[in-house]
């Protein structure tokens, strides 16, 4: 089978798609693909350039490592 689209398909296919799927999903998956997009280039141009990268992205604030992790000292029966 060839998929071989020419301007009309493509046509249709948009309006099915939006009719199918509505416009705030539409926009919320092209913001996504985009955003995918961004990073996959910004970590190929980080491989080809010699760099990791994981040390160059920060670390989000609030994230607990389970090293970190402390239980809080209760005895049986008591709530927290």
């Amino acid at each position: 089978m060839p998929w071989n689209l020419g301007g009309m398909e493509w046509v249709i296919l948009a309006i099915v798609a939006l009719l199918v799927f509505g416009g705030s999903r539409l926009a919320s998956a092209g913001k996504n693909a985009g955003k995918a997009i961004r990073e996959f280039k910004e970590e190929t141009a980080a491989i080809k350039a010699g760099v990791n990268p994981a040390e160059t992205t920060p670390e989000p604030d609030g994230l607990v490592h389970d090293a970190e992790i402390v239980e809080p000292d209760k005895k049986p029966g008591q709530q927290a």
